[in-house]
């Protein structure tokens, strides 16, 4: 009988199964390499233990000393060349037994079936006649292993059996590890960007899909083996160009998210980052959702990927890159500005430095919108998209706070085209003068989401993986958009040309005296839209004294345009810049017939109708002789006259149409008609709540009835929630009900306004009830006032004293006097009070020196004026109260409308 050569072949390890089995390859020419499985002849080693198998297969453990085994293979022989010795005639399917010699001379080569058991990690088959020779070197090795009580032969082997761990869920898993690095192994490549991996010491196995990248896929059929009908190219190479260089290898794992319950992370390995290589050699696309999770940043991968796409690499080579001619007619790819204007969530305009106007798109992200099913069907609900679309109007706000007047650089990064009737858009990467991103900040506050774009498309932001970085950390700390619960609402009621709205918020407006207010649109110079948050409404503004031209305008109903008047648009654009977006200060004196409301604004402390004079785009509107700041706009104006500033440019001293009117107002007298009341409330601004006398038996019998009426139908406890705004019953100090208006809610208590009395409180809210409706039709009888011709100091001392004294003069309440209204500004009546005897309750509060004398201009008032003009020096010179010691006007600034 004949024996058979052993065969010889030089090859080269890719993978240690066991502790006798492993995997070979030759040398790579095109493409990866038949593969062949050597199992080491003569020993029997320690069995590794197997996972469950959906097919019914038992989970089992390591036998001792299964891994050290393997592990010792491993680390002698993956990625070495060796030789190997088998014989052929007994390969099936690719499987020999054999022996491995590593060394490239054969007669000094390691053998590794000799290895393995001198150090006791393999037993000797001694049942094998046939090579008595291999058999016998074998037993003598064993035997000394034994002796030595080396590795399976020493004491307790129990000891050396794996325990692997299991991850019961991922994504706690990965929080708690994330960002650090784990020793591991890569135990099998499922394709070039996906591995499974033991994670050391504690054996876990995990699926990782390496972050920033994606290879080809190879597609398995039912069984789970590759399935040749579905060859996707590139996808052998990546998995072999991967394999080749990992398989079995000693790495680092940086765990960054979870996917689909799979990990998604980074191999770190000292010779390279192989997501990097594979994208260098066109094996691999970067993927934007995990680029940003990339370990040690993008900017690598992307420099990586931009190489192969330039030297059209494998998956590259039918790569063009994408063009956008829109980009080339932008002169200017860099430039600083000024933001004047946030059109939305995601638009400004910028003010250049040569004064014109830009209108920039922030690249890459989106705002916030309404979801599909949530889209409404009423276009004029489309308008209202500020404060309808939940987070809308707090991104916008976001930028305005941070943007509004502040200079910023540009850089423009792409064009869209116009297109389905959308203009042109420049979308640009904006950044403040400290650096920071300002889509990149609207994103990290979840204010915005970034858009998603094709494999193909360049056509993106310059900051993109920064963009995506945010908006990971976003949707991980659940902020703006991302959020599950606290969605802001905002329950905005427009009273834009709705006079019956106008008249029911135009109580609060006047009596808040300053109101802070944002302004949304300025129509023009004098005209502006403005938002309420503490009414949360929108009205129509207009400026109180003064006249200011308006610039052309569409006309009501579709018709022509109007023309614009001289100086309109100049007069639009220095409002504009003065207040758009900003946050000002209003005092709301009136409303016009259509429901618009007329009072003063301030910005920064300076008064626009004063502001509007003085820059000459304004003049004086003669029936403002009466307000406060009339002083400040006459001298506002006879500076602008004196400049010939705009509409003074050719001013002569002719008589105007408002010199014409006032005189007319010198024909008007005075007439008193008094009626008797009860002063019922005098506030801290000294304006005071009368009740008509005559009225007196009407409202006992009111508030009796109504009395009775809760009375014999008492609410049940914590039954009524009262709302502001609305009319409800209420208990005062003596434990009675009144009828009261609700006028703030904080918590368990109530601030509450007695209608039928002017005065105010706060009581805890059981002691509100509903108001039965037959309560409720009739008027308030308390109506508020203001003492006229008089003002109080700015000295708290002297306004308390004031006040007191007004209190006592009209008897605290329970006397009666005569009131006779004699003019009003903002919608409220100022009016003269005489006492029993006929003597003028303001004209001796000047006279004793509790209140100064408030000029009036108007011809009807001028006897008037001289008797409190000479009460008031009257209490000068002698020094009375708030004159005793010297001039108290000191302290009284000009501004505030006190001409003295």
């Amino acid at each position: 009988m004949t024996t058979s050569q052993p065969t010889k072949q030089r090859t080269l390890v890719k993978q240690v199964l066991s502790g006798d089995t492993v995997i070979v390859w030759g040398q790579p020419r095109n493409g990866p390499p038949a593969e062949k499985t050597i199992t080491l002849a003569n020993i029997a080693v320690p069995k590794l233990g197997r996972r469950a198998t959906p097919k019914g297969g038992e989970e089992t453990k390591d036998e001792p000393f299964a891994w050290e085994a393997r592990e010792f293979l491993r680390k002698k022989l993956v990625g070495q060349e060796v030789l190997v010795k088998y014989d052929k005639s007994a390969e099936r399917n690719n499987r020999v037994y054999g022996c491995i010699l590593l060394g490239k001379d054969e007669n000094t080569a390691e053998n590794m079936t000799n290895l393995l058991v001198s150090e006791g990690f393999a037993s000797v088959r001694r049942e094998n006649a046939r090579q008595a020779t291999e058999l016998t070197q074998l037993i003598e090795l064993e035997d000394a292993a034994k002796a030595a009580k080396k590795g399976k032969w020493g004491a307790n082997p129990q000891d050396h059996v794996r325990n692997p761990k299991k991850i019961d869920n991922l994504r706690q898993f990965c929080d708690k590890h994330e960002r650090k690095p784990f020793q591991a192994i890569i135990e099998h490549v499922r394709d070039g960007s996906t591995v499974r991996v033991y994670l050391l010491p504690d054996f876990y196995s995990i699926t990782l899909m390496i972050s920033g990248i994606r290879c080809p896929t190879i597609k398995l059929d039912q069984d789970g083996n590759p399935n040749p009908a579905d060859d996707v190219p590139y996808s052998k190479e990546a998995r072999y160009f991967v394999e080749s260089r990992l398989l079995q290898r000693d790495v680092e794992i940086v765990l960054e998210s979870v996917s689909n319950n799979n990990f998604v992370g980074s191999i770190v390995h000292p010779k390279g980052n192989i997501a990097e290589i594979l994208l260098k050699e066109g094996l691999a696309k970067c993927v934007d959702w995990s680029m940003a999770l990339v370990h040690g940043g993008p900017e690598k991968l992307r420099a990586a990927e931009r190489f192969a796409k330039e030297h059209k690499v494998r998956l590259w080579k039918d790569w063009s890159p994408s063009t956008n001619n829109s980009l080339t007619a932008v002169k200017e790819k860099e430039f600083t500005g000024t933001v004047t204007e946030i059109v939305s969530a995601d638009a400004l305009m910028v003010e250049l430095p040569d004064g014109s106007s830009k209108k920039i798109f922030l690249a890459s992200i989106r705002p916030p919108r309404l979801s599909e099913e949530k889209q409404p069907d009423d276009k004029q609900k489309r308008s209202r998209a500020l404060y309808d679309i939940p987070w809308m109007f707090e991104a916008r706000e976001f930028l305005r706070k941070n943007l509004i007047g502040k200079r910023v650089n540009v850089k423009v990064d792409y064009v869209m085209p116009a297109s389905n009737n959308f203009p042109q858009k420049i979308c640009c990467t904006v950044e403040t003068n400290t650096g920071t991103n300002v889509a990149e900040a609207m994103v990290l506050k979840g204010f915005a989401t970034v858009v998603k774009y094709r494999q193909d498309d360049d056509q993106r932001s310059s900051h993109y993986d920064e963009l995506i970085a945010a908006e990971v950390k976003a949707q991980k700390s659940m902020r703006g958009i991302h959020a599950k619960k606290d969605i802001p609402t905002h329950r905005v009621q427009e009273v834009i040309g709705d006079v019956t709205k106008a008249k029911q918020f135009l109580p609060y407006l006047t009596r808040a005296r300053k109101t802070e207010a944002l302004v949304e649109f300025v129509a023009s110079g004098s005209r502006l839209r403005l938002y309420v948050p503490k009414e949360t409404c929108i009205i129509t503004f207009l400026l109180a004294g003064i006249n200011c031209p308006r610039g052309a305008r569409p006309a009501p109903g579709g018709g022509p345009p109007v023309g614009g008047e001289a100086f309109g648009e100049e007069a639009l654009n220095f409002t504009k810049r003065k207040v758009l977006q900003r946050e000002v200060e209003i005092i709301v004196e009136t409303m016009d017939k259509a429901g618009n409301y007329i009072g003063w604004l301030w910005i920064e402390g300076q008064n626009l109708s004063v502001s509007l004079v003085e820059a000459g785009f304004a003049s004086v509107y003669v029936a403002s002789d009466h307000s406060d700041y009339y002083r400040a706009l006459t001298e506002a104006e006879e500076s602008a006259r004196k400049a010939r500033l705009r509409r003074w440019k050719d001013y002569t001293e002719d008589k105007t149409e408002d010199d014409k009117a006032a005189e007319d107002d010198k024909v008007k007298e005075r007439k008193e008609n008094l009626i008797d009341v009860v002063v019922s409330e005098v506030t801290p601004e000294l304006h005071f709540y009368v009740q008509r006398v005559e009225q007196g038996d009407t409202l006992t019998e009111l508030t009796n009835k109504m009395r009775a009426e809760i009375d014999a139908n008492p609410p049940l406890p914590g039954s009524y929630t009262p709302k502001k705004g609305e009319w409800c019953a209420a208990k005062f100090v003596d434990d009675q009900w009144y009828r009261a208006k609700v006028e703030k809610i904080s918590g368990k208590e109530a601030t509450v306004m007695y209608i039928d009395y002017g005065n105010r409180s706060i009581i805890p809210v059981a002691n509100t009830a509903p108001l039965p409706s037959c309560f409720a039709s009739e008027k308030p009888f308390a109506q508020e006032y203001v003492l006229a011709f008089v003002r109080l100091s700015n000295d708290e001392d002297y306004k308390n004293e004031a006040i007191a004294e007004l209190r006592f003069l009209t008897g605290n309440g329970e006397v009666n006097v005569r009131l006779n209204e004699e003019f009003r500004v903002g919608g409220l009546p100022y009016a003269m009070l005489r006492n029993v005897d006929g003597e003028d309750i303001g004209r001796t509060m000047v006279a004793e020196g509790r209140v100064f004398a408030s000029h009036r201009r108007e011809v009807r008032f001028k006897e008037l004026m001289e008797d409190y003009m000479a009460a008031e020096h009257e209490a000068r010179r002698d020094h009375k109260n708030m004159w005793q010691y010297g001039d108290a006007t000191e302290d009284d600034a000009k501004e505030f409308g006190h001409s003295r």
